[in-house]
C-alpha cells in the first residue's frame, strides 16, 4: 500500500499489525486505534488532501469497474480515422443484464499499463473514437456509461496537430445530443476539457473523495501565482471537491467512499458505484429521445445562472 503523506500515523499501525509476534489482544487493540485514525484523519480532509486520494495510483480504474460492473465485455478500438487510442477504454457489455456502451479513462496501474495508457491523457483518436462509440450506441437505442479519471487531455504537439480541440469539442457536442440516456462517473481525477468531453452526461456522479475541476491545482498554481508550490491554496480557490460541485450544480449526486478512500476497499467501492448507476439508469428509463436531450442540455446551459427563488 502507498501511503500519502497526511497517513503517516496509519501506516506506523498498520504496519505494527502486521507483524506476526503480536498477541490476539494486542491485535485487537491495535485494530480499534486503526479504525479510529482512519475515521479521524478521513472526516476533516482538506482539498488538497482530497486531490491527492483522488490520484492515489491504488484507486479502482475504469478496468476495474468494467470487470466488476460489466458482464460479457467486448472492446471496440479505432477511431477509423487515424487509429486506437488506448488512454480511452470502449465496449458492449451487460450490466444488469442491459446492453449498455462503456466508455471509460483508463491511467493503468503499473508502469506498463500507464505507459500503454499514456496516463490516461487520450490524443484526438481517443476522443473520436468515444464518439464513434456513442453514435453506435444510439443507433441501437443502448445507454451510455462513462467513467472519468484523468488529468486532462494529452498536451503534447502530435496530439495539437491532428485537431486535439476539434476533438474534444466535437465529443462534447456528441454527448450533449445523444438519444439514449448518459450517465457520467467521475471515479478519479476529472481534468480539464479531457474530461468534460465524456462527463456531460444527463446525470453526473462523482465518488466522495474525487475531483473535477478546469485545470490541475498545479497548473492553477502556475498562473494565477506563478509558481506551482501554490497548488493547496489552489485546490481552495478552485472549488474542485464533490461537496463543492454538488452545492453548485456541477454534478448530480456524490457516492460515498468506505471511510478509508476507494484505493482501501475496492469492492465496495465498486458496488456503490454500481448501484448508484442503476438508480440513475432506472430514472431516465422511460423518457423519450427528444426529453433525455432536451433535459441534457437545458442543465447544462443553465449552469451558473442563480437559480430562481
Amino acid at each position: 500500500m502507498y501511503y500519502l503523506d497526511f497517513e503517516e500515523n496509519i501506516r506506523e499501525v498498520e504496519e505494527k499489525l502486521a507483524q506476526p509476534e503480536i498477541s490476539e489482544a494486542e491485535k485487537k487493540r491495535l485494530q480499534a486505534k486503526l479504525n479510529r485514525l482512519i475515521e479521524n484523519t478521513y472526516k476533516r480532509l482538506t482539498p488538497w488532501q482530497k486531490t491527492l486520494i483522488a490520484r492515489h495510483e491504488n484507486r479502482p480504474h475504469t478496468s476495474d469497474y468494467i470487470r466488476g460492473l460489466i458482464k460479457d465485455f467486448t472492446p471496440l478500438c479505432g477511431d477509423r480515422a487515424f487509429g486506437e487510442d488506448s488512454a480511452i477504454l470502449g465496449g458492449l457489455g451487460k450490466f444488469e443484464n442491459q446492453t449498455v456502451m462503456v466508455i471509460g479513462t483508463e491511467k493503468g496501474s503499473d508502469t506498463a499499463t500507464r505507459l500503454k495508457h499514456n496516463f490516461g491523457m487520450a490524443r484526438p483518436e481517443g476522443y473520436r473514437k468515444a464518439i464513434r462509440l456513442m453514435k453506435l450506441a444510439e443507433q441501437f437505442g443502448f445507454p451510455v456509461l462513462t467513467f472519468v479519471d484523468t488529468a486532462g487531455a494529452f498536451p503534447g504537439v502530435d496530439a495539437e496537430a491532428r485537431g486535439q480541440g476539434q476533438a474534444i469539442a466535437a465529443a462534447i457536442d456528441e454527448c450533449l445530443d445523444l438519444r439514449v440516456p448518459l450517465i457520467a462517473t467521475i471515479i478519479g481525477e476529472g481534468g480539464s476539457g479531457g474530461a468534460l468531453a465524456l462527463a456531460v452526461g444527463n446525470k453526473v456522479l462523482m465518488l466522495e473523495n474525487a475531483i473535477y475541476s478546469v485545470i490541475s491545482p498545479e497548473g492553477c498554481a502556475s498562473i494565477l501565482w506563478k509558481d506551482f508550490k501554490f497548488a493547496k491554496q489552489a485546490t481552495r480557490a478552485l472549488k474542485l471537491t464533490a461537496k463543492d460541485l454538488l452545492k453548485l450544480g456541477v454534478i448530480d449526486e456524490i457516492i460515498p467512499e468506505p471511510v478509508g478512500g476507494a484505493h482501501r476497499f475496492h469492492e465496495a467501492t465498486i458496488k456503490s458505484v454500481g448501484q448508484a448507476i442503476s438508480k440513475s439508469l432506472a430514472d431516465f428509463r422511460d423518457m423519450t429521445s427528444e426529453d433525455l436531450v432536451l433535459g441534457r442540455q437545458e442543465k447544462f446551459l443553465n449552469m451558473g445562472h442563480p437559480k430562481k427563488k
